[in-house]
């Protein structure tokens, strides 16, 4: 396959995939399914030729296809990627595929559900892959209305109040960033939405313009990640969110704020960063505090796990933001898109694992569970994989991302990187405390006939835990793609004046 189109084969793929199933009759839901998972197993397929053909000593632009689209307004496609985006796209790839096979026990609107999740997949791959600024937000939108959808009929109890909380919270920063797409596009003389003349021509741009401009992208990715106080759309959505919903939302979308920021904000208006560098990092460690006592304060193992995601994203926020004489923290920034990447794996893990448990008691309350150690070992073992990954045990994948994050943030922000580290702490606290609450203890009755994990379950499950293992003892194979672009971003943006 020619080099220069891979990337439009991976993501429109699932588009593809998504019009045959439409064509299909009614009540061919098998069909669909099979459908849906060669749809999102052609992306997956030749994400291994992309990672095996990256050139990781690059920091440009590689898989580069740019063409005219609307000539008249210097409107491109334009897609590529480099070591900030390729993690994430290639990382995407992988969750949609085990998602999808978790997907399986969907039994209502069965069409409608596959055709939807495809689409969402595209537009979250586009996200990672669009250059053109135009084309980035047609993306970015695309992968909104899917999940409203996904949210709104296949969720839970309280799922339309939690739809439409995500559509205007998400609706609200997606018209921030438009605002402040078209204020970069009209800076530009020949107007432009390529992302690359953006960046070069960052330092046409006065301070008052980068600083107006840079809080409305900020907002606009802030609610994505999502950082305190633009949060509260999470934990809803989360709980409502069938399984494989909430492992796509934690797993990719909400890393889409934080590339979103290393993409546009970061390099296109450097000088504003310099200025919100500190408030960004007071945010960061609000985020990792908080959420953690509040995760440790939940009785429903679902919200414990998007509380503690709110809290784990506050690392990315904080490693993002470290700067200081000599510029962006090279162990920073390289220790944010690492983690970026690490808590796509680990919270995909603790999503389906909260699935598998709620499928056989139908309900998520944790201190209702206990014993479980004993009459599903299989399944306790790999939670307790999924829980010390989460509390960052060394030796696991989320330890060397946090470890790098905080030794990119000590030297610019002692005391907020101590405070940080108080985080751990509680993260600590309450995965072990949930872990002796379900797992440990005398068996409740009530479940002395429950079954174990299942084989399509484990399919789903295996490859992020071999994943987590693997990285947490050699992460070379990520932070090989990451670093001679990340260095690139660093040098960017400059040292701090």
């Amino acid at each position: 396959m020619p080099m220069q189109n891979v990337l439009t084969w991976m993501i429109f793929a699932p588009v593809a995939g998504a019009a045959v199933v439409l064509l299909l009759p009614r009540g061919r839901d098998e069909l669909v399914r099979w459908i849906s998972l060669l749809a999102t197993a052609v992306p997956l397929a030749l994400a291994f030729w992309v990672y095996a053909n990256f050139d990781r000593t690059s920091p440009g632009l590689q898989f580069v296809e740019h063409y005219a689209w609307i000539p008249a307004f210097n409107i491109e496609y334009f897609l590529g990627l480099d070591g900030v985006s390729a993690p994430m796209f290639l990382l995407t790839t992988l969750i949609a595929f085990l998602a999808l096979v978790a997907s399986w026990g969907i039994k209502e609107g069965v069409k409608g559900y596959f055709c939807l999740y495809l689409l969402l997949e595209a537009g979250m791959l586009g996200v990672f892959a669009a250059l053109d600024f135009f084309l980035f937000f047609i993306f970015w939108e695309v992968s909104l209305l899917p999940m409203y959808f996904l949210i709104g009929i296949w969720g839970g109890p309280e799922r339309e109040y939690a739809a439409i909380k995500f559509f205007l919270y998400t609706l609200f920063g997606s018209v921030l960033i438009l605002l402040a797409m078209l204020a970069l596009y009209f800076a530009n003389e020949p107007h432009t939405f390529d992302m690359t003349k953006l960046i070069a021509a960052n330092k046409q741009y006065g301070i008052a313009f980068q600083l107006l401009v840079f809080i409305a992208l900020y907002i606009g990715f802030a609610i994505k990640v999502p950082v305190f106080p633009f949060h509260t759309w999470l934990p809803d959505a989360h709980v409502e969110a069938p399984t494989p919903i909430s492992v796509i939302l934690a797993g990719i979308l909400l890393k889409m704020g934080p590339y979103g920021m290393l993409r546009v904000s970061w390099p296109m208006l450097p000088e504003a960063l310099k200025v919100y560098a500190y408030p960004l990092a007071i945010f960061a460690l609000i985020n990792i505090v908080y959420g953690a006592l509040v995760a440790m304060a939940q009785r429903d193992f679902k919200t414990l796990v998007a509380y503690s995601s709110i809290s784990h994203m506050g690392f990315v926020l904080l490693g993002m933001c470290a700067i200081g004489p000599q510029g962006l923290s090279q162990a920073g920034v390289n220790g944010a898109i690492l983690q970026m990447f690490n808590h796509g794996t680990v919270t995909a893990m603790l999503f389906l694992l909260v699935g598998v448990l709620y499928d056989r008691a139908h309900h998520r309350v944790i201190e209702d569970f206990g014993g479980l150690g004993v009459q599903m070992p299989v399944y306790a073992g790999v939670a307790t994989v999924a829980f010390f990954a989460a509390l960052g045990l060394p030796g696991l994948s989320s330890f060397i991302s946090e470890a790098l994050v905080l030794i990119g943030a000590f030297p610019a922000y002692r005391t907020l990187t101590i405070i940080a580290a108080v985080g751990i702490i509680i993260t600590a606290g309450y995965w072990l405390w949930t872990l002796q609450r379900v797992f440990l203890g005398p068996l409740n009755p009530k479940y002395a006939t429950l079954p174990e994990i299942n084989g399509r379950e484990l399919v789903t499950l295996v490859p992020l835990g071999a994943l987590v293992l693997f990285l947490g003892v050699y992460p070379m194979p990520v932070l090989d793609l990451i670093r001679a672009s990340a260095d690139q971003l660093i040098a960017l943006v400059g040292p701090l004046p």
